[in-house]
């Protein structure tokens, strides 16, 4: 049993340190796109205060979809309330992600952030340290990347034709 769930943990930390990083990615991407240097530029400068506020903002975007899914769900609508959510979920961890990485500094200067975030940190090192010692993890860390390095030879490709 033990090593079902260190082995689900594996998958499930996977997905998400894989999701972070590709979303933290889209977001730079995204802000060069819509041109949103300025903007970031400031919101790195910005006071704790409206960090914590700026923070907020993914929460206040993402809530929406989320009550969408839930009236979908509530209405029968297994498959689209489903969509739904991960719609919300990606989009809010996107958000999330790009503030978080720019806002970082001020929002560590907040005393009972610095403490939530250094316990979750903490206990997703932990975690990771445990898991890195699955099979399953050694396995999916390998096709993780084996498609990283396909991935990064198409794209190429496709620059070079």
């Amino acid at each position: 049993m033990k090593t079902l769930l260190l082995s689900l943990l594996a998958v499930f930390l996977l997905v998400e340190e894989w999701l972070w990083d590709s979303l933290t990615a889209l977001g730079r991407i995204l802000a060069r796109w819509l041109r949103l240097a300025k903007f970031e530029a400031w919101l790195c400068q910005t006071p704790p205060k409206v960090a914590l506020l700026a923070f907020s903002i993914p929460l206040l975007i993402v809530t929406p979809i989320n009550l969408l899914a839930f009236w979908l769900l509530a209405h029968g609508l297994l498959l689209q309330a489903l969509l739904t959510e991960v719609f919300a979920k990606l989009l809010g961890t996107l958000l999330v992600a790009r503030v978080f990485a720019l806002t970082k500094p001020q929002l560590l200067s907040f005393k009972r952030f610095a403490q939530v975030y250094t316990a979750i940190t903490g206990w997703l090192r932990w975690a990771h340290d445990r898991i890195t010692q699955t099979r399953v993890y050694r396995l999916a860390h390998q096709l993780k990347a084996q498609a990283k390095a396909k991935w990064a030879a198409w794209t190429q490709a496709g620059r070079a034709g």
